[in-house]
């Protein structure tokens, strides 16, 4: 069984609410969902897991959360070389430049990112949690 971590920053919810629906894509494929926020996790931990989902809101000029998420995500990327990844999160304007440049960064340090981050404006509709749900499948597959 593959052991996934769902790491997160969410102000109002909506980030939140993709990282349930993605560790419910890790349990449906039969894998063990860990749900942590930014403040619970550390670089330390990531060996861990199989494989893990970093969710965080566009915050700023299109940035990640900068108090909490991006101090540990920074401390995290010496240990993405060749994991197994998947980014997701929310946003409230602008047009995703924050996934696409959070993409080429993970990219870039060597990790395995298994598909474009899911991303949708303001709450998840349908479609957002059903793309959650298939990240959090494919994690653990």
């Amino acid at each position: 069984m593959s052991k996934i971590a769902v790491v997160y920053w969410s102000g109002t919810g909506n980030t939140e609410a993709m990282a349930a629906a993605v560790a419910q894509g890790v349990s449906d494929a039969g894998g063990e969902a860990v749900v942590k926020t930014a403040a619970e996790f550390t670089a330390e931990t990531l060996d861990q897991f199989d494989a893990v989902a970093f969710g965080c809101p566009s915050m700023g000029a299109e940035e990640l959360e900068e108090t909490e998420f991006a101090p540990m995500f920074e401390r995290c990327r010496g240990g993405i070389r060749g994991k197994r990844l998947g980014l997701f999160g929310s946003y409230g304007w602008g047009d995703g430049e924050w996934m696409r440049n959070w993409q080429e960064q993970v990219r870039a340090d060597g990790a395995d990112l298994v598909s474009d981050g899911v991303i949708c404006n303001e709450a998840p509709d349908d479609e957002a949690v059903t793309a959650c749900q298939a990240l959090g499948r494919t994690l653990a597959s």
